[in-house]
């Protein structure tokens, strides 16, 4: 399983109960699919750089999940198909951002011989 960052910018004309509805049939995937879900982070409403889709603000939201690569191509597929999602970026992170290099460090060293 890899760690991956999904960024999703939904209109701001929807209620924020919609938007947590459509959170959580993202993680529903994640967990179906036999993924992790992780950290969930609403970062609100924001004003735009420049306009995107006619659109001057959007609601930010960050999902953090640990799955397969085909199970986030079916949530970017998701999330491309729904209207209410101006935008969205699916990223792989690298396994150190993701906290696992605490884990393979120690492998390397107990594997490295000691120097006399």
């Amino acid at each position: 399983m890899r760690p991956y960052e999904v960024m999703v910018i939904f209109d701001v004309d929807i209620e924020e109960g919609a938007i947590r509805e459509r959170i959580d049939r993202v993680l529903d995937v994640v967990k179906n699919g036999g993924g992790n879900p992780g950290r969930v982070d609403h970062w609100g409403r924001r004003t735009f750089a420049y306009e995107l889709k006619h659109r001057t603000e959007g609601y930010y939201v960050v999902i953090e999940a640990t799955a397969e690569p085909h199970v986030l191509s079916e949530v970017d597929r998701m999330l491309a198909l729904d209207d209410a999602v101006l935008r969205h970026k699916v990223v792989r992170q690298p396994e150190k951002a993701a906290g696992r290099s605490a884990r393979t460090a120690s492998r390397g060293k107990a594997a490295a011989p000691a120097a006399s």
